[in-house]
């Protein structure tokens, strides 16, 4: 066993109880979407996990383990860093979505050519993909759903205490029911475009073959992106109303996870 001590007494057990409280709330930022991406710098991630461990601290007696840095410790601390993972990885799935749904409608569009680099993962995404994204976040931050997925971490801690940290599968098949209802979510962001597309591919479809002499690619190009637009504009105001309800989701799905 190893038991690192530095003279300090209470003060030192105390820094040490908070230390291991900011590994699940570490864990959890890490893997949010809003606050994992790579535009944060880690100092904020720590400020802001040691500020929410401080009020963790104060209102739940939570401890630490007697020898932290000890096999039974290092299980803990594992533990702590699976259910914090766990919670930003089901907001995770919500804010993906509207990323899946803009990777439909910009297929249909032909603006799938039009890339930019997701700030959430790194990767390349759809420039629509950004706009919902976008959309998504301002309305997530707008409803104050980050404040209760902050409360949601902190009642964690009453919930699964450390050293009840394993989530069992019920839980993870509750992880596995949260992703299909992403998929299910992002179909039906995508459907109304997607059917107003498919009415302008058919369209130019029947003009290609009555006028052969039309140019089929230089017509249904523009002609999918003009539809594209106008779908997007008709049908802003049922997007607001579907971000709204993926982010109440989102706090739902989580509450489910770590709720009996």
């Amino acid at each position: 066993m190893t038991q690192l001590d530095f003279g300090f007494g209470a003060l030192e057990q105390e820094f040490w109880r908070l230390v291991f409280v900011m590994t699940r709330i570490g864990a959890a930022l890490v893997a949010a979407p809003l606050f994992g991406i790579a535009g944060v710098p880690p100092q904020v991630r720590v400020i802001g996990a040691g500020a929410i461990a401080v009020l963790v601290c104060a209102w739940t007696p939570v401890a630490a383990p007697p020898v932290l840095f000890s096999p039974p410790g290092l299980l803990a601390v594992m533990g702590e860093v699976l259910v914090g993972l766990s919670l930003g990885f089901v907001l995770q799935l919500s804010f993906a979505a509207p990323i899946l749904a803009a990777e439909l409608i910009g297929g249909s569009m032909g603006m799938n050519v039009a890339t930019a680099v997701d700030p959430n993962s790194g990767a390349q995404s759809p420039a629509l993909g950004q706009y919902f994204a976008v959309v998504l976040s301002l309305v997530f931050l707008a409803l104050g759903a980050h404040l209760q997925w902050f409360a949601l971490i902190v009642e964690s801690y009453r919930a699964l205490p450390p050293g009840q940290t394993w989530l069992g599968a019920e839980r993870f098949a509750l992880i596995g029911a949260f992703a299909a209802r992403m998929f299910a979510t992002a179909v039906t962001i995508a459907l109304p475009a997607c059917l107003i597309l498919l009415i302008v591919q058919i369209v130019t479809g029947v003009l290609g073959r009555s006028a052969p002499s039309l140019n089929l690619f230089s017509l249904g190009l523009p002609a999918g992106v003009l539809g594209g637009i106008a779908a997007l504009l008709v049908g802003a105001p049922v997007l607001t109303d579907l971000v709204a309800r993926l982010s109440a989701e989102a706090i739902e799905q989580t509450a489910e996870l770590i709720l009996p």
